[in-house]
């Protein structure tokens, strides 16, 4: 009998290690999955992120269903992921980051919001995971302009360093992001890329990616 349970517990560990990589993986690709629904969600709408704005951008950020943990304001924390800009227009493999903290305000009843940032400097996101990068203090963050193709709704200046965009329900929502820190996340690039690695090295690798990657990458290149 005793044979036979540490058998057993023996079997269930090796099962658990067998398993979990996978199911890792099948985190990360969900996430990428759901970010694809996020910017195809924005595109769709009639007043959407405008075409001149991701024209010039350099980098973006996609984090699905930030969550609202209490009611009103208070520290929130959101997982998602990060991309530049090639040289050749195309975009770069994604990288998986975390959003935590800061006085994030929410809309009265609002429990989760769709996320988008658009960076107009792709050094920011290269240096993710180097040092704590606080958006609104070390990065200077706005509301971003709305109309997909009115350059007029654009500000030609662009001076803010970083756009934001969040959706709830189908509908833009208010949300104010002064606070909130940036930082890679460590653990879902070792779960998806199957080694340690940097948001620099992963921006900059040109290994190829799976389709559900593609697909991303073409819903980003319809907004404009």
């Amino acid at each position: 009998m005793k044979k036979l349970k540490k058998f057993i517990c023996f079997s269930l560990v090796l099962a658990t290690g067998l398993i979990s990589p996978a199911f890792s993986q099948e985190k990360q690709d969900e996430k990428i999955v759901k970010a694809t629904t996020v910017i195809k969600g924005f595109t769709d709408m009639k007043e959407s992120i405008p075409a001149e704005l991701m024209q010039r951008a350099e980098g973006i950020i996609i984090i699905p269903g930030l969550i609202n943990a209490g009611f009103g304001i208070g520290g929130k924390r959101g997982k998602g992921l990060a991309m530049v800009k090639n040289e050749d227009g195309s975009w770069s493999n994604p990288a998986f980051v975390t959003l935590t903290g800061g006085s994030i305000g929410f809309q009265a009843g609002v429990q989760s919001i769709d996320l988008v940032m658009v960076f107009m400097n792709k050094s920011t996101l290269m240096n993710i995971g180097q040092g704590d990068f606080t958006l609104g203090g070390d990065i200077s963050i706005a509301a971003g302009p709305v109309g997909r193709s009115s350059s007029a709704n654009t500000d030609s200046k662009l001076e803010a360093e970083v756009y934001s965009y969040s959706r709830s329900k189908g509908l833009f929502a208010g949300i104010s992001l002064n606070g909130a820190q940036l930082d890679i996340d460590k653990a879902a690039n070792m779960e998806y890329y199957k080694k340690e690695t940097t948001a620099s090295a992963i921006f900059e690798s040109s290994d190829n990616v799976d389709s559900n990657v593609k697909s991303l990458k073409s819903a980003i290149k319809a907004i404009y």
